[in-house]
């Protein structure tokens, strides 16, 4: 038997429909930004870019014809606009967001259990392997989803400690430094990549009533394939 069941709420789908077209401007014209110090093109060498000990270097992230390719280097101002312009509003929707979960008890549907964190590398094997869950989010999608949380505060921190050095000195300080500041910032836009990737995967894996739910907050569901979820959950 089939039955229209609510998944979410028109709050989380409006803030996170609102939230990717930012965080891809974010991503794009930030990459222009540290187009600056990219090492191959001679200005400056953070080192930001790569992964290696001391001068050797095993991978590097964005060489010369990664910019070349995507049309992203020589474009400095561009990349500081746009970066401005996504910044406010993609802020202000995660603060607000942030509000939502604490003022409606969502935070309890992503919050990771004890359970979950102690069971971490089976969590995340059983959702790469299988994508069924009882619940609305399983132990993995809620680690993730907190984790991205954390990541995007620490990115906006990060961000200001970079952009107002002079400013706010002290900030830049409390993250060791404008060099330590930038290298932070470039891992979180590490990993908001790794997630939208890995999201972006496990949505095609779930299938069309997964993209449907976060459309129009209502799924499809059998009853059957509930007994079975129930039956993996034990």
């Amino acid at each position: 038997m089939l039955r229209i069941e609510e998944r979410h709420p028109l709050a989380v789908r409006w803030m996170h429909w609102i939230n990717f077209p930012l965080l891809m401007i974010m991503i794009w014209s930030g990459l222009m930004v540290y187009w600056v110090t990219s090492p191959d093109n001679g200005v400056l060498d953070h080192q930001t870019y790569r992964i290696g000990l001391g001068g050797f270097t095993l991978f590097r992230f964005f060489p010369d014809w990664f910019y070349r390719l995507f049309r992203l280097d020589n474009h400095l101002t561009r990349g500081m606009a746009f970066h401005a312009l996504a910044m406010w509003p993609f802020m202000v929707n995660g603060v607000v967001y942030l509000i939502f979960l604490a003022v409606s008890g969502q935070w309890r549907e992503i919050l990771p259990t004890r359970r979950d964190l102690q069971e971490l590398v089976q969590t995340f094997w059983l959702a790469i392997i299988r994508s069924d869950h009882a619940g609305k989010y399983n132990g993995a999608q809620r680690i993730a989803y907190t984790s991205v949380l954390i990541v995007g505060a620490v990115a906006v921190v990060s961000g200001f400690a970079i952009w107002k050095p002079t400013s706010m000195p002290w900030l830049t300080a409390m993250l060791g430094g404008y060099q330590a500041a930038r290298l932070i910032h470039f891992w979180t836009t590490i990993l908001f990549c790794v997630f939208l990737f890995v999201h972006a995967v496990q949505v095609v894996r779930a299938g069309w009533p997964t993209m449907q739910s976060m459309i129009t907050g209502f799924e499809v569901v059998s009853d059957k394939v509930e007994v079975q979820e129930a039956a993996h959950g034990d």
